[in-house]
């Protein structure tokens, strides 16, 4: 993807989600704010029923004229103008609360005219369990006489565990937008390594394809020297160079495709191919440069895939390139078509030293090769079966590898719809 266009993604993607973020924070402040004016709602009704038994008790009429002040968030005072039994007044306290469903710890105190001074009532708790205790000091009012004064001291924990569902969902967002900061700096990361070692790549390979083409074209000056072609030992060893250093290109070659087509898929265009014409035309040629090798292939001569020709080409000699390098005897190679419905299962079985089964999930990935003493022996980069793997992804098949029950390994193309 496009630097830039990543860039947009990452910028806008934080935008909605810390937009999303602050609705929610705003939504929850709002919603405690509700609470807050619903819960101090039922407190002045509660009290207010409180007050009028209070006075039908007393026998005297009920006025609800500045009959209760709410001093701050939790605390109120009530102007009874009578006097007031302390447990009367909790009987209609706890009655009261029940009803509205205030259920929060609650402290009361009642004035007293002969003291002049604020009577500590109780503290009522709703856990059973937890010791009554005196929390503050209840300040008296200069213009009131008979009153009581009520507190609610864990008002604001019990409105905080009633929008407990705004809470988690707050606190899911954040961590929802912590995991895609550290995920978008993870992808800036990879994205950066990824791009300098495509550039590493690219100037390493082609600082190299300069020597590499001067020892080519030396090579091929002395290998047609009269000197060199009537010297056996000569001629072997210019014949050694020219051959790694073609090898050497091919390599090289390989390394800036893939750097190349990191960027961006390869180009694929795909033909009708029979299966069976072109798979003993690459078989040929191999057969030639490897006297040793034994191919069997077992494929229905009127079998047809639609796939890019120059890759698949390239994918098969690949996986006959593999299976050839890692054999520790005479190379057998046996290719197999199975079809079930519209699906397509092309087999590369070869007698090879196989795979390691903690090793078999990786032999796809870019650069990996297994640590034996074989790969030690065998050239190579770790880049054949990526490539094969990028190509089958391109095309929407699928590959697999599994060892035999005897030895070797199996790799396995599936051509779906074919």
């Amino acid at each position: 993807m496009n630097i830039k266009k990543l860039n947009i993604i990452i910028v806008l993607g934080l935008i909605a989600t810390i937009g999303i973020l602050i609705a929610q924070l705003i939504w929850t402040y709002k919603a405690f704010t509700l609470e807050e004016k619903k819960f101090s709602q039922k407190v002045h009704i509660a009290l207010l029923e409180v007050a009028r038994e209070l006075y039908e008790n007393n026998g005297h009429e009920f006025s609800t004229k500045d009959l209760i002040q709410r001093i701050s968030n939790d605390y109120y005072i009530v102007n009874v103008n009578d006097n007031i039994e302390p447990k009367v007044l909790e009987h209609y306290l706890k009655t009261e609360f029940s009803k509205f469903n205030i259920v929060t710890d609650y402290e009361y105190a009642i004035y007293n005219c002969e003291s002049d001074d604020m009577m500590y009532g109780k503290y009522i708790s709703i856990d059973d369990d937890l010791t009554p205790k005196r929390t503050i000091e209840f300040p008296k009012s200069n213009d009131l006489v008979y009153y009581f004064a009520i507190r609610f001291p864990q008002e604001t924990s019990y409105l905080i565990s009633s929008l407990q569902f705004w809470f988690v969902l707050s606190f899911a967002l954040i961590v929802i937008l912590l995991v895609y900061v550290y995920s978008i700096y993870t992808i800036i990361q990879h994205k950066k390594y990824s791009e300098l070692q495509r550039d590493f790549i690219n100037n390493m390979t082609h600082e190299f394809k300069t020597p590499l083409s001067s020892i080519l074209l030396a090579s091929n000056y002395l290998s047609n020297q009269d000197l060199i072609q009537n010297d056996s030992k000569l001629n072997n060893y210019t014949s050694i160079i020219t051959t790694q250093g073609k090898k050497l290109n091919n390599h090289i070659e390989k390394i800036l495709n893939i750097a190349r087509n990191d960027e961006s898929a390869l180009a694929i265009n795909p033909i009708k191919i029979h299966l069976f014409s072109l798979l003993n035309e690459i078989v040929e040629p191999m057969l030639m440069k490897h006297e040793n090798l034994k191919v069997e292939i077992e494929v229905n001569p009127d079998e047809t895939i639609k796939a890019d020709e120059f890759h698949f080409t390239n994918v098969v000699h690949n996986l006959f390139d593999n299976s050839i390098k890692y054999s520790d005897e005479n190379p057998e190679i046996k290719i197999t078509s199975t079809r079930k419905n519209k699906e397509l299962r092309l087999d590369f079985s070869d007698n090879g030293i196989g795979i390691p089964s903690k090793n078999i999930s990786f032999i796809f990935d870019k650069f990996y090769r297994v640590s034996n003493k074989k790969s030690t022996e065998v050239n190579g980069f770790g880049l054949g079966l990526f490539y094969v793997k990028k190509i089958i992804q391109q095309h929407h098949w699928k590959i697999s590898a599994k060892n035999n029950s005897d030895k070797g390994l199996t790799i396995s193309i599936i051509f779906p719809n074919s």
